[in-house]
């Protein structure tokens, strides 16, 4: 047995702030609220994208997604579009010549066109 009074020690103490948690709820303004919910109804909007950016989980701003579609002040969207959607019909033919319709544009191409400088061709014509 040794005695392990006289023997050099060393001694590491560690200090941590506790963590947080619990946080105090925030009190969000109706007008605030409204202005988050119908950003979060715009078409293509992410909505939790739209809640964190306001440091909001986006839980909360579904629940009041569900809530305003409940209460009826806001309607899901029933109406058709404003523009009708268009289909592109192709037809299989062996030419020299390719010809596209999107919507009212007729795109003709020679069939040895760059498939890159054809798909930029197409863009554009969408775009219009």
């Amino acid at each position: 047995m040794s005695d392990s009074v006289n023997q050099h020690r060393t001694f590491e103490v560690l200090t941590a702030e506790p963590v947080r948690t619990w946080r105090k709820p925030r009190s969000w303004p109706a007008d605030e609220k409204a202005r988050l919910v119908a950003e979060s109804f715009l078409p293509g909007a992410n909505v939790s994208a739209i809640a964190r950016s306001v440091g909001l989980d986006p839980s909360q701003l579904y629940a009041w997604r569900r809530e305003a579609l409940s209460s009826g002040a806001v309607a899901p969207l029933t109406d058709e579009p404003e523009t009708p959607v268009q289909f592109a019909c192709v037809e299989a033919v062996a030419a020299a010549k390719v010809e596209i319709v999107i919507g009212g544009a007729v795109v003709r191409v020679a069939g040895d066109i760059d498939p890159d400088h054809l798909a930029k061709i197409l863009r554009a014509v969408r775009k219009a």
